[in-house]
């Protein structure tokens, strides 16, 4: 089992790594394209790096105690909740990191999530619904996928994702605003006219490509999580059994989650919708999906 194991996290890596160099091609095309409307391409690059330091700085620093504190998470105390402190330090020894900050959300909607920056500043966030819900086996299969993330820095993984998506929507916004009240030139040539035409269209579907790439890398690391997970418990049954009783959830709606922090969780804290369309927006692969995928192992 071991052996199939690493193979699916090392190939869930690969895929991340192409995924995410995607992503700084089209920021670079972005840039370069600003650059060259303002003629001098070294504008466009200083633009997109600046951007980027500063969402970088603001989330870094700031981003998992706005998240905590929007979810409305309190820190889980060791006389009321001694069992999920204890799987959670035993996982945290296990995965080789500093045992994470624990925290409670009191809904009743099964699920969970980790945040943080780094190892060394990290929590993991349950739900009073998942603790009721799940036994033994089930929570530590989850709990082993949380602490996978913080273990893999999935966390500040996907905070450079987001930092991208944001860099993609203000740039093409500026690329646009360029275009449409820039200076004009009556006398451009066919060259001239077909790059401000592919500049355009660059502009106004590069954010949505940009927010498809994220939701792409987001599902990949969720698959990551998994597999990491089921690594750490030798169990991969008990994340499986865990991720069926949350699909079969009546009422999956975390109150205080929205869009910023759907992607965090460890199922969709949304109702769900199928369809090939919404597929494509969601922030999570296909839960049936995770569970073959887990009791293939």
């Amino acid at each position: 089992m071991s052996k199939s194991l690493f193979q699916q996290v090392r190939a869930n890596k690969i895929k991340s790594v192409f995924i995410m160099f995607f992503f700084f091609i089209l920021i670079s095309m972005l840039g370069l394209l600003i650059g060259l409307v303002y003629g001098n391409v070294y504008l466009g690059a200083f633009l997109a790096m600046f951007a980027a330091a500063i969402y970088l700085l603001i989330s870094y620093f700031t981003g998992d105690n706005m998240i905590l504190t929007m979810t409305g998470a309190q820190e889980a105390k060791k006389s009321q909740y001694p069992h999920l402190v204890h799987t959670v330090e035993g996982l945290a020894i296990a995965a080789g990191i500093p045992t994470p900050k624990i925290y409670i959300i009191d809904d009743s909607a099964l699920n969970a999530f980790a945040t943080g920056r780094n190892p060394k500043h990290a929590a993991v966030t349950v739900t009073t619904g998942l603790l009721q819900k799940l036994n033994r086996e089930e929570l530590e299969g989850v709990i082993a996928h949380e602490v996978s993330h913080i273990k893999n820095y999935d966390i500040k993984f996907m905070l450079i994702c987001v930092i991208c998506v944001g860099i993609i929507v203000l740039l093409s916004d500026f690329l646009l605003r360029s275009f449409l009240w820039g200076r004009r030139d009556n006398n451009r040539g066919n060259a001239q006219i077909i790059f401000i035409v592919i500049g355009l269209v660059l502009a106004i579907l590069a954010p949505l490509i940009g927010e498809l790439i994220h939701l792409a890398v987001s599902r990949r690391r969720e698959y990551l999580a998994d597999a990491n997970g089921a690594v750490l418990t030798r169990y991969p049954q008990g994340l499986a059994h865990a991720l069926r009783k949350i699909s079969q959830d009546p009422d999956p709606l975390v109150d205080r989650a929205n869009r910023a922090t759907a992607h965090l969780f460890i199922s969709t804290p949304f109702r769900k919708t199928k369809s090939r369309i919404t597929s494509l927006f969601s922030t999570h692969p296909p839960i049936e999906e995770r569970i073959k995928r887990l009791e293939e192992m």
